[in-house]
Parts: structure tokens; sequence; C-alpha cells
């Protein structure tokens, strides 16, 4: 192998390695986004449960045993 075929190949090699992490960037940036509005919705489905299953103590109904 010549030092000419070795320069080209380590070259398309680092072009491989470089396609890679830019492709890894962009999944890593795509996950943050879907993590945010996970985090996002399991904050609003906490707000809608905690408003319904806690009531003040003036509106809670006694049991029927009263």
């Amino acid at each position: 192998m010549t030092l000419d075929e070795r320069m080209t190949n380590l070259e398309i090699w680092a072009a491989e390695q470089e396609r890679i992490l830019e492709d890894l960037h962009v999944a890593v940036l795509h996950l943050n986004k879907q993590m945010d509005l996970l985090k996002k919705q399991c904050d609003s489905l906490r707000a809608a449960m905690e408003e319904s299953c806690v009531k003040p103590l003036s509106e809670e109904v006694p049991p029927p045993h009263y």
C-alpha cells in the first residue's frame, strides 16, 4: 500500500467518523427535545392529578358510616 493510498484511506475514515458524530449529535438533540416534551407532559399530568385528588377539608364528603 502506497503512502497516497494510506492517506486516502485515512481521509475516508476521518470523513466517515465526522459523519457519524454529526448523526449522533442530531440524534441527541432530537432526544433532548423529546425528553423536554415528556417532562412537560408529566408535570401537567401531575398537576391535574393533584387538583382532582386533593380537596380542601371543606369540600370533603364524609364517609358513609357517619
